[in-house]
């Protein structure tokens, strides 16, 4: 949302089904001219009929390797492979020893329908694209978790319309909030053997991100004012 297990004999079947936790936020995102987006959502898979596009494998090899696709046309991925390295290279070693893939996605069809910014699944973390502008777009109103967090990382929330949100990232925001957010996020989820529930789950990736992404990085002290913290997998 237990630290440092092995999970090498684990069965690979028990690891998806633990770790399969999606939902998608109840928010809609309005995309004009576009392909129009259902709901968003930066989570982790919860139900076994939103996986992953590419399934890799658990091999039980040691150390991950990062895929790059290309993000899709209006798109771009945020981090890059050095900036994933070196953020995870700032954990303790056994939080990473589980981790055999870290892939940055395309965006797809499903995706444009149920999307998200980041998802773990069995032993693979993915990181989804955002939009080039770095500005999002949404029909309804924003839940006060998400607005919050946003803001946490310095997004920028306007209302300029009846039935319009935006969401404006900087570039300096936007990297901060997937690096110290959403990829130490997911790596709260890989870990967490012990919870099965979503909520006991979420609440440990909760943790796991603020102690080890938000506060080891500065927290308040070099972002906006700090704010209660309400994470992303909400409904």
């Amino acid at each position: 949302m237990a630290l440092g297990r092995n999970y090498r004999g684990k069965s690979n079947l028990r690891q998806a089904q633990r770790r399969n936790k999606a939902v998608g936020a109840n928010i809609s995102r309005r995309r004009p001219g576009r392909a129009g987006r259902s709901q968003v959502g930066h989570f982790t898979a919860r139900e076994p009929f939103a996986p992953p596009e590419d399934w890799h494998e658990p091999t039980g090899r040691a150390g991950y390797e990062i895929v790059v696709q290309a993000p899709g046309e209006g798109y771009r991925h945020v981090l890059t492979p050095d900036d994933i390295r070196a953020r995870l290279a700032m954990l303790p070693e056994p939080f990473i020893m589980p981790l055999e893939v870290v892939q940055l996605s395309r965006i797809t069809r499903k995706k444009l329908t149920f999307p998200c910014y980041g998802m773990q699944w069995g032993n693979a973390l993915y990181l989804y694209p955002v939009e080039e502008s770095l500005v999002e777009q949404f029909s309804v109103p924003p839940r006060p978790a998400v607005v919050n967090e946003a803001l946490m990382y310095g997004g920028k929330w306007d209302h300029p319309e009846a039935d319009l949100w935006t969401l404006t990232w900087t570039e300096e925001a936007i990297r901060d909030f997937y690096l110290n957010n959403i990829l130490i996020h997911e790596v709260g989820h890989l870990l967490d053997e012990r919870n099965s529930s979503y909520v006991a789950r979420e609440r440990y990736a909760e943790w796991f991100a603020i102690e080890y992404g938000y506060r080891t990085t500065g927290g308040g002290q070099t972002r906006r004012p700090n704010r209660p913290v309400s994470r992303r997998h909400d409904r």
